[in-house]
């Protein structure tokens, strides 16, 4: 699968969260990037003609031609797929797909793309003109379709949902790419599409105008934009960074081409000024790939077109947002996934080499490097937009060569996400790793799992994060928490009096605290809150105790107000597990077996086994996953429970 088509089938729909900061939802105006343009003038430093503009064109044929060659042999046999495409039409049952079953049916959007993107590159490569009727064909189809969007995004235009209206041009995440992807084309190819034909280039530029730039700049109701209140997900920095690349290559006016930019800029802040100071991503490291890691990408680009001048790297929160991402790195691939994230992501290892090297983190610079490594990064050619290739492309020489290592963090806090983790040994994957997390269940993307974990052990997973499923209509509607995998009961959480977590802001964290030294490592929240009144429950305080070579413990001591149904506590593993003694509970992992010791006077275990039949989370999980319920026999008002991780060797107690 191509990088374009991985984004696709990832992408969620827009909605607003907001960022938590001891369990409250907060904005903070703090304008990073409009003080800084307004700070360096940012009318008398942009450049307003192409020059800015460095990356090797169609012409520059020693660049490519100079290209490994079994990158060229990659770029040229991709392309050759597609000499004979017959480029399809979106039609209009695909689109009402989405209103009839749910399904997104994207795969219908990225084919087309995928095919434009290899054609693109396979010409710049070759630069033989065999490909180049193929790029204007995509050229033309493009310009044909009534809309470059994605039906579960159809909702922000006034007639109804399910076909998209010609008469109101919107932009959502599909329509940013593609318009980027084919403004590239237009740029790189504008000279050989006039010797054909002059109505190829005026005609796709004209689209492009139309469809992209013009109701992205003339409109600011688009909720992502965040000018009309609440928080923007990824969809700000994404849906920007698309469209700065448009307003850059395609408009000529000097004086237009400044507010676009502008509005660029203010736009990226309400991104910003919702953001956490400690760079947390409620979204998780595989959206971070398009939330941190492309507001990366507009800043160098600002910073590009301004000979300079535009640079906010040395921002606390910008470096923040950065080092974010190897903070929560388990053993990539897997990461820390909570909400919508995937338990495993390749990441992005170009935009987290040159991230690092902006803010000046020789760690993120060399995680990048590694990712490439273990990516096999260069064996062929890349995926991703057209721009993002050949930027790649261009600094693949100083990547590989760059001194590539792992980043193994021993123990990190993030206090306004709520979000910790700790190893046993920094700079290892050996031995017992946690990540757990406090918050709320009205988090962008958002499980109701507030105060669970993930454990893994030698850098494979033990106690897991499901993720999620395909997205369809229902994940992003009314009916989202009927999903099982979006519901505490399938997390590493409690079932309180026969209730499970419910979603809300008001359901949340409190008293969320870490702490580390040498010998362990301790995170503890009291969770009752996220449980609904019907709960019962006055305290429930989950600790999380990593006695750092030795085992790993995992606390409960709770109050109830009344005792009115059954209460367990609940575990998600993709191991097998199986009973060996009364009190002792074998996880058999990939290339390791733990032992979960509890009191089998104080609670009784049930082992269920679910099938994983859904595309998306069998990527992950592909031999199903497990649920272990440590049922209480007969909890009074108030109690505690225990267990413990060992090794099956390591000597284990618990209470």
């Amino acid at each position: 699968m191509t990088k374009i088509t991985s984004l696709i089938f990832c992408v969620s729909i827009f909605f607003i969260s907001s960022v938590s900061v001891s369990g409250e939802r907060i904005s903070k105006e703090r304008n990073v990037l409009a003080n800084e343009a307004k700070e360096i003038g940012l009318t008398a430093c942009l450049i307003t003609d192409n020059s800015w503009n460095k990356m090797p064109g169609y012409n520059d044929r020693k660049f490519w031609e100079n290209l490994p060659i079994k990158i060229r042999k990659s770029y040229i046999s991709s392309a050759e797929k597609y000499l004979d495409y017959a480029w399809p039409a979106v039609k209009a049952t695909d689109y009402l797909e989405i209103i009839r079953s749910g399904d997104r049916r994207q795969e219908a959007y990225a084919a087309p793309s995928n095919a434009l993107i290899a054609l693109v590159m396979g010409e710049l490569v070759e630069g033989k003109g065999r490909f180049l009727d193929q790029i204007i064909n995509g050229a033309w189809y493009y310009s044909e379709q009534t809309w470059w969007g994605w039906s579960a995004h159809l909702t922000f235009q006034k007639a109804p949902k399910g076909l998209p209206d010609v008469n109101e041009p919107t932009v959502d995440l599909g329509v940013g790419e593609v318009a980027n992807n084919l403004a590239w084309t237009w740029f790189l190819f504008k000279d050989e599409f006039d010797k054909v034909h002059p109505l190829i280039s005026s005609r796709l530029k004209q689209e492009i105008m139309h469809k992209a730039v013009n109701p992205y700049f003339e409109r600011d109701d688009f909720s992502y934009m965040g000018f009309r209140g609440g928080r923007p997900n990824n969809w700000n920095p994404w849906v920007n960074y698309n469209m700065l690349n448009c307003f850059l290559l395609l408009e000529t006016d000097p004086v237009r081409k400044n507010a676009e930019v502008q509005k660029i800029i203010n736009s990226l802040d309400k991104f910003l000024n919702g953001y956490p100071d400690d760079g947390g991503c409620d979204e998780g490291p595989s959206y971070w790939g398009v939330a941190g890691a492309l507001l990366y990408e507009n800043l160098a680009v600002l910073k590009n077109v301004t000979n300079g001048n535009f640079d906010v790297f040395d921002n606390s929160l910008i470096k923040n947002i950065g080092r974010y991402f190897y903070k929560v790195n388990i053993h990539a691939p897997y990461f820390i996934n909570f909400a919508d994230a995937d338990a495993k992501t390749g990441g992005n290892p170009s935009a987290v080499y040159l991230y690092g090297k902006a803010i000046g983190d020789s760690q993120m610079q060399q995680f990048g490097a590694y990712l490439a490594k273990v990516n096999n990064w260069g064996e062929k050619g890349f995926g991703g937009k057209i721009c993002d290739q050949i930027r790649d492309l261009t600094v693949l020489n100083e990547i590989l060569n760059a001194e590539a290592k792992e980043v193994l963090v021993p123990d990190f806090w993030l206090p306004d996400t709520e979000i910790a983790g700790a190893r046993d040994t920094e700079g290892s994957c050996k031995g017992f790793f946690f990540g757990a997390k406090g918050g709320n269940n009205a988090e962008s993307h958002n499980h109701n799992d507030v105060g669970s974990c993930v454990m893994y052990y030698d850098g494979k997973p033990c106690l897991i994060d499901v993720g999620r499923e395909e997205y369809t209509a229902k994940t992003f509607g009314p009916h989202r928490y009927e999903i099982w995998t979006m519901q505490s009961l399938f997390h590493n959480l409690p079932l309180i009096n026969g209730i499970a977590q419910m979603n809300g802001a008001r359901y949340k964290a409190k008293h969320t605290a870490f702490t580390a030294d040498k010998k362990r490592a301790i995170f503890s929240t009291d969770i009752s809150a996220a449980y609904p009144e019907e709960a019962k429950v006055k305290t429930w305080i989950r600790s999380y105790t990593l006695n750092r070579g030795k085992n790993f413990r995992i606390s409960d001591t709770f109050e109830f107000t009344e005792r009115k149904g059954p209460t367990s506590s609940n575990f998600i593993t993709n191991c097998i597990v199986k009973e060996l003694n009364p009190g002792i509970l074998q996880f058999e992992g990939d290339g390791f077996k733990l032992n979960m010791i509890y009191n089998p006077t104080v609670v009784n275990p049930k082992i269920e086994f679910i099938e994983i039949t859904d595309s998306a989370l069998k990527n992950d999980w592909p031999k199903g996953v497990t649920r272990v319920s440590l049922n209480f026999i007969k909890p009074g008002l108030r109690g505690s429970n225990e267990v413990v991780f060992t090794t099956p060797n390591e000597g284990w107690s618990v209470r």
